[in-house]
């Protein structure tokens, strides 16, 4: 039971750092279209903008569930079963 709330609680660490990074990297890269958006838009509209967001939100949350479960596995073995 430590063992499973151990790792699911890593996860969930994973899941709010890719927040973090998610906010951070979004906030930069839309300073940069708003400042000058036919210099930063790569040739794409708002709509494809907001599809590229969609899809990259999904892989990010995927990202982090998965780093923050194989750290929690392994910070687990590390800690508890290695004595």
């Amino acid at each position: 039971m430590k063992k499973t709330i151990y790792i699911i609680l890593f996860t969930f660490l994973g899941i709010l750092l890719q927040f973090l990074i998610h906010g951070l990297v979004e906030t930069w890269y839309i300073g940069l279209l708003i400042s000058d958006f036919p210099k930063y838009s790569l040739g794409l509209s708002w709509p494809q903008w907001f599809i590229i967001h969609h899809i990259g939100t999904v892989v990010l949350f995927i990202a982090g569930a998965l780093f923050g479960f194989w750290q929690g596995k392994f910070w687990w073995r590390r800690i508890y079963e290695k004595k």
